[in-house]
């Protein structure tokens, strides 16, 4: 259950017409009180001798006896509750005796006091009720109100455990801040995928991904389409940011603008600072050997694979603002995958993206020269411009999101651990969304080398399956039942022909993390494998196999694979 609290007014007839009248798309259905202050109170959906106005009347009569000097100039309160979709649907009493407990615990009407704010309950849909207060007190005083929004959770998680609804995790105060309902029927109205405040937060996010400078950050909003207003000091230091939708005007016809800290707490200025101070320079990239015969989307996202990699070690570590920095870095490469891939699997990645960017933020003070390397990561992601989604570029991208499938699983769990219920939610969510994503990338190249392995000559799959045992024993009988054997095969035979020692390579696959939850351990080794051909300097070069192409080359996949199955089969 969610109780909301919205912005005060001046209009007490305003609200009331809006909450009895049709709704702004026709979704309001026999609107009818179902509690008030008095219970005489009229009720204008029910009793058709009833006026809109009466009821204004009586709830404004505290105020109209104050001299004007002394009204409140916003002295209207309004605040709705919604049960979960999946909750039964509640009675009239109720959703009275819901709302006698909201507005006792917020401070509008406290239990036995009789001098209290004046009030009334409004139902106009099924799974949630309006409350109207006038911000007076019968005695001419105004109502204690500190902290009535943190008052209000507090109490639906009492009525949940009552009523036998879905429990909801209480916040944190970290999260970023709701669409307003105005905003959600003015997207509808201007056929906006989400609200421009949700549109202008994935903007920023995606610009921000391994961004080296605010002016590299500025330059690739613009990029997107974005309206920016700089908050410049009398030095003509830049202190702050806005951002707007174009084609999103008020009623005046002015932008709506939003500034970074409304979008998310951690989008101001001075927070993204931080991020730029860690990556002062975004060198090549290291570690990953120089494969002339690799694009540069695929190299990235070897580096990418390699820095994430790093980053789950660092999450299971003692030390957790350091987990808190590789959960922002992590970010920042979905980022950058979803704005440089295609199709189907770009809708996923955002997705995620757009999930996860929950489960960056905590109370946890995150050391941000920890997420060093995912920025530089993130940035030669951004930098390398988009991958297809297949060849070589498929099978590397294939191999990030497998490695991010876990990290945000990793993600999901720590999060759990520290009770952070909403950020471990999200993370789950994203992981659904990277999986699919992945699902989609991997298929066609998981195909190509399983009819590669299906076709190698006996002898070969025989040597390929002693490999298996000699490198790991206690997997080989798995691995024999997976579906997934013959891509495992070809991935060993391609490593063997570029003079790989494959029992080694093999045996370090499997040992770099653990196996046990995978779905398919042969899919997790096949990428395992394909990284670290690629990172590795073969043992020897080619000898008593065909020449290839490429010796010096990692073990391909689908790219090379297609002609290597003709072949095959003719063997």
């Amino acid at each position: 259950m969610i109780p909301s609290i919205h912005k005060r007014g001046s209009e007490t007839i305003g609200l009331i017409r809006y909450l009895y009248g049709p709704g702004t798309h026709e979704e309001h259905i026999d609107p009818h009180l179902v509690a008030a202050f008095d219970p005489l109170t009229p009720d204008p959906g029910r009793d058709p001798h009833t006026t809109y106005k009466q009821l204004q009347h009586l709830l404004d009569q505290p105020v109209d006896a104050l001299p004007k000097s002394r009204r409140p100039n916003k002295h209207v309160w309004h605040m709705s509750v919604r049960a979960s979709p999946e909750d039964p649907i509640l009675s009239d009493e109720d959703w009275a005796a819901i709302a006698r407990r909201t507005v006792a615990v917020t401070g509008i009407a406290p239990e036995g006091d009789e001098a209290a704010c004046r009030w009334a309950a409004v139902r106009h849909a099924d799974d949630h009720i309006h409350v109207i207060a006038t911000l007076v007190r019968d005695d001419g005083r105004r109502p204690r109100l500190h902290n009535e929004a943190r008052r209000a959770q507090a109490e639906a998680r009492r009525i949940e455990a009552d009523y036998g609804l879905r429990r909801i995790a209480p916040g944190d105060g970290t999260a970023a801040k709701r669409p307003t309902t105005a905003e959600r029927h003015k997207a509808e109205r201007l056929a906006q995928e989400a609200t421009s405040r949700e549109l202008l937060r994935g903007h920023v996010h995606r610009a921000l991904a391994g961004a080296v400078d605010e002016a590299e950050f500025f330059d690739r909003l613009t990029a997107e389409g974005v309206r920016i207003k700089k908050r410049v000091a009398p030095s003509g230091d830049v202190l702050g940011y806005s951002v707007a939708v174009v084609g999103d005007r008020n009623k005046d016809n002015e932008p709506v603008w939003f500034s970074g800290s409304k979008l998310a707490p951690d989008l101001s200025l001075p927070r993204i600072r931080k991020r730029f101070a860690t990556t002062p320079d975004m060198p090549e990239l290291p570690t990953v050997l120089d494969r002339s015969a690799a694009s540069a989307p695929v190299r990235a996202r070897h580096f990418a694979a390699e820095t994430t990699g790093s980053a789950l070690a660092s999450m299971a570590s003692d030390d957790d603002s350091v987990a808190a920095a590789q959960l922002v870095g992590v970010g920042e490469v979905l980022d950058a995958l979803a704005q440089t891939s295609f199709g189907p699997t770009q809708a996923e990645l955002r997705n995620a993206a757009w999930h996860f960017e929950r489960a960056t933020r905590s109370h946890i003070r995150a050391k941000h020269e920890e997420m060093r390397a995912l920025r530089r990561a993130a940035h030669q992601i951004v930098h390398s411009g988009p991958a297809r989604g297949r060849g070589p570029d498929g099978a590397a991208t294939a191999l990030v999101l497998d490695i991010m499938v876990l990290a945000v699983i990793a993600a999901a769990r720590w999060h759990a651990v520290r009770g952070h219920a909403h950020q471990a939610e999200a993370a789950q969510q994203a992981a659904n969304h990277l999986r699919t994503a992945y699902q989609a990338t991997a298929a066609g190249q998981l195909a190509a080398l399983r009819a590669y392995g299906q076709h190698l000559p006996a002898p070969s799959r025989s040597r390929h399956a002693a490999t298996i045992r000699a490198a790991v024993p206690h997997l080989a009988d798995r691995l024999q039942a997976e579906s997934g054997r013959d891509a495992l095969t070809a991935v060993l035979d391609q490593a063997e022909r570029a003079g790989h020692d494959t029992v080694a390579l093999l045996a370090r696959a499997a040992s770099l993390r653990e196996l046990g939850s995978a779905e398919s351990i042969s899919d997790v080794l096949v990428w395992r494998l394909h990284h670290l051909g690629y990172i590795t300097q073969p043992a020897s070069a080619p000898g008593l196999q065909r020449p290839r192409a490429n010796p010096g080359a990692a073990p391909a996949t689908a790219a090379a694979t297609q002609q290597e199955v003709r072949r095959a089969s003719r063997r």
